[in-house]
């Protein structure tokens, strides 16, 4: 079954909280702060799967969150550094931010991108001793890992694709000149997924084509399988279009070279002027008045083949000929990222707060408050007066004033709720 498009929820782990600690030894009266550092969170890590071409593993698990780091502990001992959660991909997936569409990476001539970075380990109180302040009793939280939500899309890396109606002989053509081995019958559809195969060119040398299965009329508004298959056509250097040139489905071999250029037309323009050879299939059935009609329709395009997957007439031709413009044509497509990542890091100058009034209480809220919070130990007269420093130094006393707060009112920051005095 092929799994080309999934929606996942990916969050890195929060890195590991600071110990406060004192060193405790005897005859050592004054060991001093020894509290460790807390370790890193698990990343999570895209990898390139190269024996896959699905995203299978991803049809009914949609939420993958790394390990948190381990919290530091007395005796300068380090919390754990989490391992990273590793998601194996086909090469060819194009990551997308979920809310707003944009490339966040496309997993192609890479082994390896981190999503999502996990947390770093918090500061232990041994980092924030000073001669004025011997004995700090506070230690700094870990930060919090980043979260997302991503759309993974595979969109196979092939040079040339082979599109066309159903039952035209694409797969028989994919069989021919290369060693894959699609199904092939005598009914509509028989291609359920793309398939990919290696044709070689001598000395060395080939390229990659892929049977694009299930277009028909209305396949960019998602009539047949074409609307789920279309986006592997993307990196395509070159289309080579299939048509059968004889008719034997009863329909009139130009107007289906129509019917698909309309359809790519509609599902995308700059898909529409990819370069085309036009490969009149089933020749050895087909009249000269029909090959002549199709050659003439097919003006404006690169080149015109006339092949039979039947017999083998005119393959080495057509090889020759895709191979040669090939050699003219831009590398396959890799998409660039697009996504901005959202700033993380709080800017000194930028201490942006959101104060809500309910019930005559002042609740002030923001990122960098709440990891300030988690690392402060309000029962320590050293770590309050600081706690202080900071929310004058940053502004966020100016604003409560500004917001209209009097002393004695009540101002709750997160788990820190306080009378105020001006």
């Amino acid at each position: 079954m092929l799994i080309d498009h999934v929606k996942l929820y990916v969050k890195a782990g929060n890195g590991g909280n600071g110990c406060v600690a004192f060193h405790r030894e005897k005859y050592v009266s004054h060991g001093g702060p020894d509290g460790g550092d807390g370790g890193n969170g698990g990343n999570i890590v895209l990898t390139i799967d190269k024996g896959t071409n699905t995203l299978l593993d991803y049809k009914y698990r949609h939420k993958f969150v790394a390990a948190n780091g381990g919290d530091g502990a007395n005796r300068k001992f380090h919390g754990a550094n989490a391992d990273d959660t590793i998601l194996p991909v086909p090469e060819g997936t194009v990551v997308k931010d979920a809310e707003s569409g944009e490339v966040i990476v496309d997993m192609s001539g890479r082994d390896s991108f981190i999503l999502c970075h996990g947390g770093r380990g918090g500061w232990g109180n041994r980092h924030f001793a000073t001669p004025t302040r011997q004995i700090p009793r506070f230690a700094k939280s870990g930060t919090q890992g980043e979260e997302k939500e991503v759309i993974l899309e595979l969109k196979m890396i092939a040079d040339v694709g082979l599109i066309g109606l159903p039952s035209v002989g694409k797969s028989s053509i994919l069989a021919a000149i290369s060693a894959a081995r699609p199904k092939i019958a005598d009914y509509h559809f028989t291609t359920l997924s793309p398939n990919l195969g290696v044709v070689s060119t001598g000395e060395g040398k080939g390229f990659v084509a892929a049977d694009i299965p299930g277009l028909i009329e209305g396949a960019s508004e998602g009539a047949g399988l074409g609307h789920d298959f279309l986006r592997h056509i993307e990196r395509c250097r070159l289309l080579l279009h299939v048509v059968d040139a004889a008719g034997t489905e009863g329909r009139d071999p130009v107007e289906d070279l129509k019917t698909i250029n309309a359809e790519l037309e509609k599902y995308s323009p700059e898909l529409a002027k990819r370069p085309q050879i036009i490969v009149a299939n089933k020749s050895e059935l087909a009249s000269e008045e029909q090959i002549a009609a199709l050659k003439a329709a097919s003006a404006g395009t690169l080149g015109f083949v006339s092949v039979s997957a039947l017999t083998g007439e005119g393959m080495n031709e057509m090889i020759r000929e895709t191979a040669k413009v090939l050699e003219t044509l831009p590398p396959v497509l890799v998409y660039e990222t697009t996504y901005v990542k959202p700033e993380t890091v709080i800017d000194r100058n930028d201490h942006e707060v959101t104060i809500t009034v309910e019930k005559g209480e002042y609740i002030v809220e923001a990122e960098w408050l709440w990891r300030l919070v988690g690392s402060v130990n309000f029962e320590d007269r050293d770590s309050l007066n600081y706690f202080q420093r900071v929310l004058r130094r940053s502004g966020v006393i100016d604003k409560l004033v500004e917001a209209g707060v009097k002393d004695g009112d009540t101002v709750t920051i997160y788990d820190f709720s306080f009378d105020f005095v001006s």
